[in-house]
C-alpha cells in the first residue's frame, strides 16, 4: 500500500508518467496481494487516479483479467452496502466517501473486459437473490436485505442483471 501511494502522489506531481505508472500497477495487480494493496489506496484514497483514469493504467487493469475483475465487483459491493451501513447511521461523510468508491468501481468495470465483468456480476447478482457461489461472500459480511438490495440496483444501474 505504500508503494502505491508513493506512486500516486508522483504521479500526481507529474514526476511519474501514465506508461510507468502503468507498468507498475500492471506488475503490481499481477498478485492477489499487490491488487488488494494498490485497490485499498486508489478506491479508498483522496487521489483522483481513478477519477480519471489514465488509458495506459486501464490497459495494465485490462491485462491483469480476472483478478482485478474479481477485486473490482467485491469492492462495488462493499462500498455499496456501506453506503447503506453509513447512511442508516447519519454519517454523511462516510457515506459520501463509501459512494465514491461505489462510483469509481462502476466506472472502472466499463473498462476492464465485458465478458468476465458480465459472468462475475451475475454470480454477485445471483448472490443478492439468495444462490449460488457469492451467498458466503454476502453473509460474512453480514449485510442484510436492504444491503444485498442496494448491492443488486447497483449491478443493475450498470446495465446487468436485467
Amino acid at each position: 500500500m505504500e508503494i502505491t501511494a508513493q506512486w500516486i502522489g508522483l504521479w500526481e506531481g507529474g514526476e511519474l508518467s501514465d506508461e510507468v505508472l502503468a507498468e507498475r500497477v500492471g506488475e503490481l495487480v499481477a498478485s492477489r496481494d499487490g491488487a488488494r494493496g494498490f485497490f485499498v489506496v486508489a478506491l479508498a484514497g483522496d487521489s483522483a487516479l481513478l477519477d480519471r483514469l489514465p488509458e495506459p493504467l486501464a490497459q495494465s487493469l485490462l491485462l491483469a483479467g480476472e483478478g482485478v475483475v474479481d477485486l473490482t465487483v467485491r469492492n462495488l459491493a462493499m462500498s455499496t452496502a456501506m453506503a447503506v451501513q453509513h447512511g442508516r447511521q447519519g454519517d454523511e461523510q462516510q457515506q459520501g466517501r463509501s459512494e465514491r468508491v461505489q462510483r469509481r468501481c462502476a466506472e472502472l468495470l466499463q473498462w476492464l473486459d465485458p465478458t468476465l465483468v458480465g459472468k462475475r456480476l451475475e454470480v454477485l447478482l445471483e448472490a443478492t437473490a439468495g444462490s449460488g457461489e457469492d451467498v458466503s461472500f454476502l453473509k460474512r459480511w453480514g449485510y442484510d436485505q436492504e444491503q444485498t438490495e442496494a448491492i443488486a440496483a447497483a449491478i443493475r444501474a450498470l446495465g446487468r442483471g436485467d
